[in-house]
């Protein structure tokens, strides 16, 4: 499958032209209402887009009815409810059919994390999260192979991580996959569970400051990902000459930073809308309040992320300091073989911030941009995730890893 090619001159005409529209459009929006959220909550279940993904729209549209609010607190309980409702059903359903008991833990965790979403910063919200788990762990026992739940020290701590690798195989080629300021390692296993048909195994992690990471986001804080790069390669059924790494959003921050730290390890990494120096000035973090494209609560969700960022003045100081083009050391270092997926219209990570990277060092990069698409590439029409990932991210890591596909 190719990849397409822009060029540089076409590409910096775009840029400057959709980051002008994003920063007037930034300047006009303001937060959602409660009537707002609702229905863009609904339409968005309705589209079967992220974050509402895989709910029965019509149970969105129940558990919507019951806010009166936009109390976190509220938000998780209404959810947790068809949450519970789904638990219990599978439950209830083991001892008779351990599938469709399956698919209700399965139900259950994508109410749950819907509960708890963007991050657990209410009491109410860590419930929910809490219950995302144990829904999503009694998903994993009933998978063949079951899910695999690692614990890798790291500085007096763990790094908690899922592995599934293929049946039956001695060794095998693995990716190993980061998740985003809001997504999370469950999110990786479900959709990289896939390749397993292929022969590939995966390991998945939640990023720095997110979901169980041991430590927040900060300068640096790419070795706890190092670390558990090096447990892959401790393990003897993975073949250490075929391991790729994928990230989304936040998660493409540090895969690039892994595209040089391990570049003489890494066969291919596959950044998806990667942060790298211009989301990270101050212009733009002062504008995450009024941000529309992501769907509530995205400042709640920088603040509970970033190590030190107590208030948006705070979050704006730490954030202009995970700049790769100021930190120096990264963007001109050799990097492993590079798929850089983005959206053109993206307003949560600037394209001009793909630019900086497909152009940056002596590496050679691929790079795949929607003209029409919004964060990580995706659009409401010809590009949903599903589709990005599996005709374009799939394909290209598959074919670095020298997997054949029928």
């Amino acid at each position: 499958m190719g990849i397409s090619k822009i060029s540089r001159a076409a590409l910096t005409i775009s840029v400057a032209f959709v980051v002008g529209l994003a920063n007037m459009s930034t300047a006009l929006a303001q937060k959602r209402t409660l009537a707002e959220l609702k229905v863009e909550v609904q339409t968005r279940a309705d589209h079967n887009t992220y974050p509402l993904a895989g709910l029965s729209p019509d149970e969105v549209r129940e558990a919507l009815g019951r806010l009166n609010t936009l109390d976190p607190n509220e938000w998780a309980a209404s959810w947790s409810i068809l949450g519970d409702h789904y638990m219990t059903k599978a439950q209830g359903e083991l001892p008779s059919s351990a599938a469709q008991a399956d698919r209700d833990f399965i139900r259950a965790w994508r109410y749950y994390t819907i509960g708890r979403y963007p991050v657990p910063d209410s009491p109410g919200k860590e419930k929910a999260y809490e219950k995302a788990l144990e829904a999503f762990l009694a998903h994993g026992r009933l998978l063949d192979p079951p899910l695999e739940i690692v614990h890798i020290p790291f500085e007096g701590k763990e790094i908690i991580g899922y592995v599934q690798m293929p049946k039956g195989a001695k060794v095998a080629p693995m990716i190993v996959a980061i998740g985003g300021l809001d997504s999370r390692k469950e999110d990786m296993a479900e959709m990289f569970r896939s390749g397993l048909a292929s022969g590939v195994g995966y390991l998945a992690l939640d990023p720095p400051g997110a979901g169980q990471a041991p430590i927040k986001a900060s300068p640096g804080a790419e070795r706890m990902l190092m670390r558990a790069f090096d447990y892959a390669f401790q393990r003897p059924d993975v073949d250490q000459g075929r391991v790729a790494i994928y990230g989304s959003s936040l998660g493409g921050y540090w895969v690039t930073i892994l595209a040089a730290t391990e570049y003489n390890r890494a066969r291919a990494v596959v950044a998806l809308s990667p942060p790298v120096h211009y989301t990270f000035q101050r212009e733009r973090t002062m504008a995450v309040p009024t941000n529309r494209e992501y769907l509530m609560d995205y400042l709640e969700a920088q603040l509970f992320t970033y190590e030190g960022a107590t208030d948006i003045e705070t979050l704006a100081q730490v954030r202009e300091k995970m700049s790769l083009k100021t930190r120096g050391g990264i963007l001109d270092a050799p990097m492993a073989p590079m798929l850089v997926i983005g959206g053109a219209l993206d307003t949560q990570v600037p394209v001009s911030d793909v630019e900086l990277l497909l152009v940056s060092g002596h590496t050679p990069k691929e790079f795949w941009i929607n003209p029409q698409g919004r964060h990580t590439g995706r659009d409401s029409k010809e590009w949903p995730d599903a589709r990005v990932f599996e005709t374009v991210t799939v394909p290209w890591i598959l074919r670095m890893l020298g997997v054949k596909t029928d």
